[in-house]
């Protein structure tokens, strides 16, 4: 194939990117030029919620000169993205406004899980990143305006969680208690270890320890040409050797920091709490092993064009860490059990069995799974209101893969499979009206299925689903009685036939013992 010379933007917290590709069939995605302008826009966002008109400027300005750039490059084609700090601001869209008019540029906007997801996606496409989460893990991507970490257990996702403290977001916090940066250490850490110490006694079993972690962040790279290396081992150091390199420089001040680290700017205050964040983070998980896949989200964001157009094929299955944080989400909630695997079962053959009526395809099979796995995790709140207390709950966590939009579909199938459907005017805030038909179809198969089941005894073997003359006929083999399922199942049947115009009926074999 020929060769597509590919370009990502990136406007972050404190800094603006563009990153030059070369994407072909034979060396796939190779990096030719990275431009990196300083760019503190999250003072603004986290302080008061609106980035200034100067801070504007400067942006277009900088955009204005990656635009040149790329055409002396000949760019085919570009993605341009701005991360959470544009998406809080509240003059979002006068900002977007302005750089379409003054750039020529269309700037997308990332929420948190969607920009993580894009960088996951460029580590997991690294050959040592199976090998890394074999055993146990953790993954931490270490922004301006927050950090998330990914646990890995035995190969699979345990649990992915967004934590508050980036190191913009923690200079801010401490910026409205004292109005200069000397001797922030203590504070610094404090503010860390506080929000650690939650998340650790959450998600991790005591005395458990993760033996890898694979880090990303600003300045990694700079720290990590100054540890020493295992042995044979790319961008990979010993934990220990890590932690002790980081507490020299935790008792540096800045500017004899960022000589150490042989920075451009000598007076660059976000190096302090990075320097901290890496510390902690390693001494928390007791990691024996730090890998630093050298990535970030313009990578992300050219693999993820790659990955579309065919260029590359991921050797990671990201649908199964959906599946694996959801299992471990549902557990954690004290809802696992054999009536969800009959409920996936279930949900799933009758989704193969309509793909001519719905016409939805393989993502959304997958939401349909989730949704089913996740379905009664409401009840560890409340019995009465477990529809509602779930759809917060699955709203409120991040799951690795998911958009933010897939994950508000996924809480409103939970939601909408056990009440009415709402019209879509009043849901027109949380959803387009594409996904609202999505919406609609999950919610009416999952109906469907959980009717089946709702004495959460299995009582059907060897189950079958085919459409015949406008009924979706259910053929199942029982030795008890039904009763109760066959009720349930014409009580849901009229919502099911007015999404679908299909009558879903049950016929029985009658198994003898």
């Amino acid at each position: 194939m020929a060769i597509i010379t590919f370009a990502a933007i990136y406007i972050g917290s404190y800094e603006v990117s563009l990153k030059i590709f070369e994407l072909s069939g034979k060396k796939k995605i190779r990096e030719i030029d990275h431009i990196r302008t300083r760019l503190e826009l999250g003072r603004d966002t986290y302080h008061s919620g609106v980035i200034g008109y100067d801070l504007v400027e400067e942006l277009c300005d900088i955009l204005s000169d990656f635009a040149r750039i790329m055409q002396g490059y000949r760019v085919r084609e570009y993605r341009a993205y701005a991360g959470i700090v544009v998406k809080e601001a509240k003059n979002m869209l006068f900002i977007l406004d302005q750089i379409k008019t003054r750039t020529g540029l269309d700037v997308g906007i990332l929420s948190n899980s969607e920009r993580r997801f894009l960088t996951y996606k460029s580590v997991a496409a690294k050959s040592g990143f199976e090998k890394m989460t074999k055993d146990s893990a953790a993954v931490i991507d270490v922004g301006g305006g927050s950090i998330q970490i990914t646990l890995f257990i035995h190969g699979r996702v345990v649990t992915t969680q967004h934590l508050a403290i980036g190191t913009m977001r923690l200079m801010e916090m401490l910026y409205d208690i004292e109005h200069n940066f000397l001797h922030l250490e203590p504070q610094l850490e404090e503010l860390v270890d506080k929000e650690l110490t939650v998340f650790i006694s959450q998600y991790m079993h005591p005395g458990e320890k993760i033996r890898n972690v694979i880090l990303m962040g600003d300045y990694i790279t700079e720290i990590m040409r100054k540890v020493p290396k295992a042995a044979n081992e790319k961008n990979m150091v010993d934990a220990r050797r890590f932690v002790d390199f980081l507490d020299k420089l935790d008792n540096k001040s800045v500017e004899e920091i960022s000589e150490e680290l042989n920075l451009s700017n000598e007076k660059d205050v976000l190096v302090l709490p990075s320097v901290i964040l890496y510390g902690r983070l390693t001494q928390a998980m007791q990691a024996q092993t730090i890998w630093f896949p050298d990535v970030d989200t313009s990578d992300g964001i050219a693999y993820d064009y790659a990955y579309e157009h065919k260029i590359v094929r991921s050797p990671h299955d990201f649908e199964e860490d959906i599946l694996s944080a959801a299992k471990n989400m549902s557990m954690r909630y004290m809802s696992y059990s054999r009536h969800i695997n009959a409920l996936i079962e279930m949900s799933t053959l009758i989704f193969n069995a309509m793909k001519k009526v719905h016409g939805m395809g393989r993502r959304e099979r997958l939401l349909l799974q989730v949704a089913a796995i996740l379905h009664d995790c409401g009840k560890y709140i409340s019995l009465a209101n477990s529809a509602a207390c779930a759809y917060q709950i699955i709203h409120s966590t991040e799951i690795i893969g998911l958009s933010h939009l897939e994950r508000e579909m996924v809480a409103n199938v939970v939601l909408y499979h056990s009440t009415p459907m709402d019209p879509y005017e009043e849901l027109a805030d949380r959803m387009d009206s594409d996904s609202y038909m999505i919406v609609a179809k999950l919610a009416a198969i999952m109906k469907v299925a959980n009717a089946m089941d709702r004495s959460h005894k299995q009582k059907f073997k060897n189950v079958k689903a085919v459409i015949k003359n406008k009924e979706l006929v259910i053929t199942i083999e029982t030795v008890d009685d039904i009763s109760l399922e066959r009720g349930l199942l014409a009580a849901k049947a009229t919502a099911f036939e007015s999404i679908f115009g299909l009558k879903p009926v049950i016929r029985e074999k009658r198994v003898y013992i």
